[in-house]
C-alpha cells in the first residue's frame, strides 16, 4: 500500500504529507480516543500509530485529555452548551461528592459507594469538553507559573544544601495529591501555624513552598460564599490532575502515566507496569510444546485490590491473571516421596465458554512446621528514601516487620540494612530472640532523601554472604515501593546485579509498598532474577498473611528453576491458550537448558495453571476454525494424527524440570492427562474457584478472550464454591467482585 491510501490517523505516513484538515481530524481522533470514544478496529489503529517512536506530541496528547477529563467527570454539567464560564459551577459538583473515610489502620480503610452518573463524551460534546478544559488548564497554568516564580525568587537568593536538593527531588517523583485524602492535607495545610523565622537560607526556601496557600481572588472565589473550602479543594484537585500539562508548560518534569484508556489510572500515574500482551489460541500442529516458568508471586491480586478498594479500576497491565489465582490456597494433596511438591493434573467444562474445556495443573509444595524451618540468615533491606513517607510505605514496612521478628527464634540471625542517599548498616546480625534490640531498631527508622537502591542491594548481599549459613534460609528481604533513583537506576543492570548477587545462594523476597509512584515492573523483575518471590502489602492484614502466616514459604525455598512444559496431542487438541503467564513465557529449548532461570517454591506454596482447550471436532460448535474461502478452493481435510498406542487417547502430557535449592542439575518428571472432565457444575470446588477468579482478570483485563464471563457468573460461581475459607481471603474476593460491578 502507497503512502497516499493510508488512513488519516498516520500509522507509518510522513507527516509532511498531511494536510491541515487531516492534522485536525487526526488530532479529533485521538482526542476520542482518550475518551474511549472510538471502537475496538478505529482504537487498535490509533494504538499501532501510538506505539511508534516518533508519536511523543500524540502520547502526550493522550495523557493530558485523559487527566482532564478524569479530573472533571464529576462536575461536568448535563445540560448541552456547556461553556468555560460554568467552570465554578462543574468545580463545586466535583467538590461536594461523596469521600472517602480513613480508619487509623491502612488495613481497614473504609470508602462509601458513591454513584456517578456514568458518561461517555460524544463527538457533539467534544468542543464542549475542550473549552472546559481549556479553561482548566489555563488555571493550572497560572497557578504553576506563579507559584515556580515565587519559589524561584526565594531560590535565587539561598545557598542551596545537599539536603535540600535531594528534598526538592523527592517532591518532582511525587505529584501533587491526587487520592480521596487529599482534601483533609489541604486544610490541614491551610491551617497550619505561619512557620517560624528560618534559620537559614535554605531553610528560607522550604518555609516559602511550606507557606504557599490556594489563592481563592486568583481563580474569582470569595471565601465568605458557601462551599468556598470545598471549592478549593476540587480546584487543587483538577490542578493536580492537570499538572503533567502545566509541568510541561513550564518546563518542569511530568509524571508518568500507566499506560490505560478509560483515564481511570489517576492514582496510578507515576506507577510503572510492565505491558501483558495477551496469549492466543494456537494449533498443536503448528506449535505442540508450551514451556512457561511457574509463579508463586501474588503482589498482583493485593495491589488490584488497592484500586478496587479505594473506588478506582486498576490499570490493565497492574492485572496478571497467575497473581490472582496463585494468590488463594486449594487443596492439592502433599507430595510423597522425594519429590519436593505433588502435581494435580485434571480438567471441567469451560464456564465462559460453551464447548472448550479448562485444564488445571496444579503443584503443592511440601509443608514444613514453622518449628521445623532450617536456621534463617535474613537481611532485611529497608527503603528509607523521601518516597517512603506515606503512612502506607515506611510506617506499614516496620508494622510488617515487627510481625515477622516475633516468628523468629535463636536459630535466626537478622541484619538491617537501609538506603537513601546513602547505604548503612542499622543492625548487625543479631539472633532472633534478641526480639526487644530488633523490634527497637526497626521502630528507629527515618524516612528522607534519594533512594541509592543498588548501594543498599550491594551492601544487603555483602551482609548475607558474611554471614552465610551452610543448608540454612539465606534471604534478603526488600521492602520498597521501587523507586530506584541514584546509583544504578536502569532496570536491566539493576538485573544483572541481582543475578550476580544470586547466584551466592542468597534469595530475595520482594515485598511493596505504597501508591503513585509504585514501581512494580521494576520489583517484580528484581524478584524474578534474585530466585525469590514478590508481594505487594496494601495493608496490616496482607502483611501477616506474607510474613506470618506464610512465614515458611516466604523463607524457606524447597524447589528453584522450575519449568512447565505442555506437549497437547494434535489428535485430541484442535487447539489451546494458557490463561496468565505472559512474562514468564519460555522457548521450548530453554525447557532443558539448566542453565536458564525459572521460578521457585517456596514450603507450602501451591502454584497453579490454566489452559483454555478446544478439542478436535469441538472447533465449529465453539466457534473455532477458518471461514469458507470464496476465491479458492477448499482444502482436501486432513486426518488427525493417530498413534499407534493408547497414547492417541491423552490430550496431554505434562512435563516439570526442577532443581533442589543448592543443586544445578535438574529433574523432569511426566503426569499424562486422557480424561475431558466433567461438566463445570460437577468440578472440583478448587477447580470452579480458580476459573472464577481467572475469569474476574480477564474481565479487569477486558479480554478478548473472555467469552460469556460476567462480574456476576464471576461471583456465582465463586459463591457456591467458597468451601474451606481459611483467613476469609475467598468472601473477600466476592467482595471485591461487587465492587467492581458497582464501578461500571
Amino acid at each position: 500500500m502507497n503512502d497516499s491510501n493510508r488512513s488519516v490517523t498516520g500509522h507509518g505516513l510522513d507527516d509532511t504529507l498531511l494536510t491541515a484538515t487531516d492534522r485536525e481530524l487526526l488530532a479529533a481522533r485521538i482526542t476520542a480516543y482518550a475518551l474511549g470514544d472510538l471502537d475496538a478496529a478505529e482504537a487498535r489503529e490509533i494504538e499501532r500509530m501510538l506505539a511508534e517512536p516518533d508519536r511523543a506530541d500524540e502520547r502526550r496528547q493522550v495523557e493530558e485529555v485523559r487527566l482532564v477529563a478524569a479530573a472533571l467527570e464529576a462536575g461536568i454539567p448535563e445540560a448541552e452548551g456547556t461553556r468555560s464560564a460554568d467552570l465554578r459551577r462543574a468545580v463545586l459538583a466535583g467538590a461536594t461528592a461523596a469521600r472517602p473515610t480513613r480508619s487509623e489502620d491502612p488495613s481497614e480503610m473504609t470508602f462509601p459507594t458513591v454513584a456517578r452518573p456514568p458518561w461517555r463524551v460524544s463527538w457533539g460534546l467534544l468542543t464542549a469538553l475542550g473549552s472546559l478544559a481549556a479553561a482548566m488548564l489555563v488555571a493550572a497554568t497560572l497557578f504553576v507559573v506563579r507559584r515556580e516564580e515565587r519559589m524561584v525568587a526565594v531560590r535565587q537568593s539561598a545557598a542551596r544544601s545537599q539536603e535540600e536538593s535531594a528534598r526538592e527531588a523527592a517532591l518532582a517523583d511525587n505529584a501533587a495529591p491526587q487520592d480521596a485524602f487529599a482534601k483533609s492535607a489541604f486544610r490541614e495545610r491551610s491551617s497550619r501555624p505561619a512557620p517560624a523565622a528560618p534559620a537559614s537560607p535554605a531553610a528560607s526556601a522550604v518555609a516559602e513552598e511550606e507557606s504557599l496557600k490556594f489563592d481563592f481572588e486568583e481563580f474569582g472565589f470569595d471565601k465568605s460564599e458557601p462551599g468556598a473550602a470545598d471549592m478549593a479543594f476540587a480546584v487543587e484537585g483538577a490542578l493536580a490532575a492537570s499538572d503533567v500539562a502545566a509541568r510541561r508548560i513550564v518546563g518542569m518534569p511530568a509524571p508518568r502515566m500507566a499506560p490505560d484508556r478509560d483515564g481511570t489510572e489517576m492514582l496510578a500515574h507515576g506507577e510503572g507496569y510492565a505491558t501483558v500482551t495477551e496469549s492466543r489460541f494456537v494449533a498443536p500442529r503448528e506449535r505442540p510444546l508450551s514451556t512457561f516458568s511457574i509463579d508463586v508471586d501474588t503482589a498482583s491480586y493485593a495491589n488490584v485490590r488497592r484500586f478496587l478498594v479505594g473506588g478506582h479500576r486498576p490499570p490493565r497491565d497492574a492485572v496478571r491473571i497467575e497473581e490472582f489465582v496463585n494468590y488463594f490456597r486449594y487443596a492439592y494433596p502433599q507430595p510423597q516421596g522425594d519429590v519436593p511438591f505433588s502435581v494435580t493434573v485434571d480438567a471441567a467444562e469451560c464456564p465462559w465458554k460453551p464447548g472448550h474445556r479448562l485444564v488445571r495443573i496444579g503443584l503443592q509444595g511440601r509443608d514444613i512446621d514453622r518449628t521445623a524451618r532450617p536456621a534463617g540468615n535474613l537481611v532485611f533491606l529497608v527503603d528509607v528514601s523521601g518516597s517512603m513517607q506515606a503512612p502506607n510505605k515506611l510506617a506499614l514496612v516496620q508494622q510488617a516487620l515487627a510481625m515477622l521478628v516475633e516468628e523468629l527464634s535463636e536459630n535466626d540471625r537478622v541484619s538491617i540494612v537501609t538506603y537513601a542517599g546513602n547505604a548503612g548498616l542499622v543492625l548487625p546480625p543479631t539472633t532472633g530472640d534478641q526480639k526487644q534490640r530488633i523490634l527497637a531498631a526497626v521502630d528507629a527508622l527515618e524516612a528522607g532523601g534519594s533512594t541509592h537502591g543498588s548501594a543498599g542491594i550491594a551492601l544487603a548481599y555483602e551482609q548475607a554472604r558474611e554471614h552465610f549459613i551452610p543448608g540454612g534460609s539465606n534471604r534478603v528481604i526488600l521492602a520498597t515501593d521501587g523507586d530506584l533513583n541514584v546509583g544504578v537506576t536502569n532496570t536491566t543492570a539493576l538485573i544483572d546485579l541481582i543475578k550476580e548477587k544470586a547466584a551466592s545462594g542468597t534469595f530475595l523476597t520482594v515485598l511493596g509498598f505504597g501508591e503513585g509512584n509504585l514501581q512494580d515492573e521494576k520489583m517484580e523483575a528484581l524478584a524474578d532474577n534474585g530466585n525469590g518471590v514478590y508481594a505487594y502489602i496494601d495493608g496490616v492484614r496482607e502483611a501477616r498473611k506474607v510474613l506470618v502466616e506464610q512465614l515458611t514459604g516466604s523463607t524457606v525455598t524447597i524447589a528453584k528453576d522450575v519449568k512447565i512444559q505442555v506437549e497437547f496431542n494434535p489428535a485430541q487438541v484442535a487447539s489451546y491458550r494458557l490463561l496468565g503467564y505472559e512474562n514468564r513465557a519460555l522457548a521450548a529449548r530453554d525447557f532443558r537448558d539448566d542453565k536458564k532461570d525459572a521460578g521457585e517454591i517456596g514450603a507450602g506454596h501451591s502454584v497453579t495453571a490454566l489452559y483454555e482447550v478446544v478439542l478436535v471436532g469441538d472447533e465449529q460448535a465453539a466457534g473455532g476454525g477458518a471461514e469458507p474461502l470464496k476465491y479458492q478452493p477448499q482444502p482436501e481435510a486432513k486426518e488427525p494424527v493417530r498413534a499407534a498406542t493408547n497414547a492417541s487417547l491423552e490430550l496431554l502430557t505434562v512435563k516439570l524440570r526442577w532443581k533442589r535449592p543448592d543443586g544445578d542439575t535438574s529433574t523432569l518428571l511426566e503426569v499424562p492427562l486422557a480424561e475431558r472432565g466433567p461438566a463445570f457444575d460437577a468440578a472440583p470446588a478448587d477447580l470452579r474457584f480458580a476459573a472464577a477468579v481467572a475469569a474476574f482478570g480477564m474481565i479487569l483485563r477486558e479480554s478478548g478472550a473472555r467469552g460469556d464471563a460476567t462480574l456476576p457468573l464471576v461471583a456465582k460461581i465463586a459463591a457456591a464454591a467458597l468451601g474451606r475459607d481459611e483467613g476469609g481471603y475467598r468472601a473477600e474476593f466476592l467482595d471485591l467482585v461487587r465492587r467492581a460491578e458497582s464501578l461500571r
